[in-house]
């Protein structure tokens, strides 16, 4: 059985975000904070982050960013640069807003990418892992292609009524990703200058039938990090895994976890 959430507002240089807790916080033990995708929110992570907390046995945090869930709204358009100001101007906050002074950043899509980020921009002695799922490193056709799918499946399939049991201004949310994405200008936009001054343990998941990414991600990484990250491919798995192959993503995360003791 797994335990509720506990909801709270977090006040984080007067922008009120939604966020949530799971499991009980230990005592010098790490505690993962969820980085949600483009289109994430707490909610969206679904029954991941309870598993999770049962599954590892550490406390689990979730945040949704400006314009996301249930926090205050942003000033659209997003700029192309949005990942890297999210990392350099609000993570760090997150964290002391939220007392957690050690950290596992589990980032998903937009959010794996603020996570790697964010790891790379300075060190951060908080930081005792990183587990980056469907990241993304530089623009792909393949992922252009899926996210003007996506505008499609908002504007006439039923996109926006499954989004919006999930975020306040829902429209604002679609908009803030898929017209950043979608610009001309964002096709130039790459992180990987940020893995080489990556010094914590990596874990990168990709699941194998991701309609927004491909094994060049992975490959990106491998080159660019100082050391060897762990890789899970998920075979079947869209974009994903952590909800589609929860079993499968939980045991990884769990070997990453003992794979770098003492962080556990």
């Amino acid at each position: 059985m797994t335990a509720p959430a506990r909801e709270i507002t977090l006040a984080v240089d007067g922008v009120a975000l939604e966020a949530a807790w799971w499991g009980e916080v230990r005592r010098e033990k790490p505690v993962f904070v969820l980085l949600h995708e483009g289109l994430g929110s707490v909610g969206l992570w679904r029954d991941f982050p309870a598993r999770l907390a049962a599954a590892t046995g550490l406390a689990v945090f979730a945040y949704s960013r400006p314009g996301y869930g249930r926090s205050d709204p942003v000033t659209l358009p997003r700029p192309p640069s949005y990942m890297e100001d999210e990392a350099r101007d609000r993570l760090g906050r997150v964290l002391a807003a939220a007392g957690i002074t050690r950290a596992i950043l589990l980032g998903h899509s937009d959010g794996a990418s603020i996570a790697a980020i964010y790891a790379g921009m300075a060190p951060d002695p908080r930081l005792a892992g990183l587990i980056l799922i469907a990241p993304h490193f530089f623009v792909e056709e393949i992922s252009l292609q899926a996210i003007a799918q996506a505008r499609e499946a908002f504007e006439r399939g039923d996109l926006r009524a499954r989004l919006a049991r999930h975020h306040r201004d829902v429209a604002g949310a679609f908009r803030g990703w898929n017209e950043a994405w979608l610009d001309p200008g964002f096709a130039a936009w790459r992180i990987d200058r940020f893995l080489p001054l990556i010094r914590i343990p990596v874990l990168i998941i990709q699941g194998l039938a991701d309609p927004y990414g491909t094994l060049a991600q992975v490959a990106c990484a491998e080159a660019a990090l100082p050391a060897p990250p762990r890789v899970l491919l998920v075979e079947g798995a869209g974009h994903a895994p952590h909800l589609s192959h929860q079993a499968q993503v939980l045991a990884a995360i769990d070997a990453f976890l003992r794979a770098s003791e003492p962080a556990k």
